[in-house]
């Protein structure tokens, strides 16, 4: 695996390495030793899939508060994302950024959210399939987020947003 620094702070885009032969390929997708050499330390304690019947699907822009905050590391398994990833850190020097990246099936690419971050994402392709490995359990209560349209931020999704959750839509705004 390669990990690749994005314009972030922490957060890493991590590129497989795949052995190839006759048969197809073989890749590693987590090593608990290459992620800490990169500062992850992280233990995932639940793996979580979601799967999208429509293109243009938004799911986001989710987090949880702390002491719940999840890092995440995020894959698309079947299909095509834009993944969207906002530093709500207030200490970091990139606080209130965004940054994407498309996550598809054939790039195999991963994303590593570092707790405190939003995350979301728009499905490219129908019947898409996103995993997560998540470093906290699911807490309703601390479960938060905020508004995929929020014009502080500014996130440029690429296409019409054709389905959305009534609770991503209820989100609310950040306040300058």
């Amino acid at each position: 695996m390669r990990f690749i620094r994005t314009d972030l702070r922490d957060a890493l885009l991590i590129v497989p390495e795949p052995f190839q032969d006759s048969r197809g390929l073989f890749e590693r997708t987590y090593c608990e030793r290459e992620f800490a050499q990169q500062g992850i330390r992280d233990l995932f304690v639940q793996h979580s899939r979601s799967v999208s019947k429509h293109k243009g699907t938004l799911r986001g822009m989710h987090f949880q508060n702390e002491p719940h905050a999840e890092a995440k590391v995020v894959s698309c398994a079947r299909g095509a994302v834009i993944d969207v990833i906002v530093d709500l850190r207030p200490h970091s020097e990139t606080f209130r950024r965004w940054q994407a990246f498309e996550l598809n099936a054939e790039n195999r690419h991963q994303l590593f959210v570092p707790g405190g971050f939003a995350h979301g994402f728009q499905t490219l392709a129908d019947d898409t399939e996103v995993d997560y490995l998540i470093s906290n359990f699911y807490e309703p209560k601390a479960s938060s987020g905020v508004r995929y349209d929020d014009p502080v931020l500014g996130i440029a999704w690429p296409l019409p947003i054709s389905v959305i959750s009534d609770r991503d839509l209820g989100w609310p705004l950040i306040t300058p």
